[in-house]
């Protein structure tokens, strides 16, 4: 692995800065890593989800993005699961009303889809994440899942967060996601849990101090 000075580099994997900030976030304790982003390399490859499972498109990001930079690399694909969908929209989450859709059309669609339903206890999701750790030269390091339960509201409430996170109201809460402080979020969130698990890899195989 790489370093700079006694800065451990690892590539997040992803063009969200949702995702990027959620990460750094709940890892400042670690010290030891400087986390790198697309915006810290030229020409940086946009990796199609074409798998129907989350663990499968996670693991296809880590992998090519670990091979373009050569560095190890930290890799989710998440999304939300709707009962009531059928699953839907989960792995398509991120372009559900399309492939340049925005966050708000992704959220109206699925509003739009549940308007029908009028009973809370009717409208359960959960948020699934899937993080994989990659390493250019050994390959997967560690495979963790994450999931939240909840329900899908009746309208948008709340300003943090990003995606489905202010029309989603978490298992044992009255507020949405987005209502949340970030260290509230984390703690209960998919991918909150699916990071927790992923710090014995990060202490025993990068060996790392917290």
């Amino acid at each position: 692995m790489q370093e700079t000075g006694t800065l451990k580099q690892i590539v997040i994997a992803t063009k969200n800065k949702g995702k990027i900030r959620d990460i750094i976030d709940f890892y400042n304790k670690f010290r030891q890593i400087k986390w790198l982003t697309y915006q810290d390399f030229k020409s940086y490859p946009t990796v199609r989800e074409g798998s129907k499972s989350f663990f499968e498109n996670a693991k296809r990001k880590a992998k090519i993005i670990s091979e373009f930079t050569k560095k190890t690399t930290l890799a989710d694909d998440s999304g939300l699961v709707v009962d009531a969908l059928d699953g839907a929209p989960g792995v398509t989450s991120s372009r559900y009303a399309g492939y340049n859709a925005t966050d708000s059309q992704n959220r109206q669609k699925l509003i739009r889809r549940l308007s029908k339903i009028k009973i809370p206890e009717q409208r359960t999701a959960r948020f699934v994440c899937n993080m994989i750790l990659w390493d250019p030269q050994d390959g997967m390091i560690a495979s963790t899942e994450g999931i939240c339960e909840g329900v899908i509201g009746f309208e948008e409430k709340g300003s943090g967060g990003f995606g489905y996170d202010c029309i989603f109201i978490p298992a044992g809460y009255k507020k949405t996601m987005a209502e949340l402080s970030g260290i509230e979020k984390n703690k209960i969130s998919h991918r909150g849990r699916a990071l927790e698990k992923l710090k014995p890899f990060f202490k025993k195989k990068l060996y790392l101090d917290q």
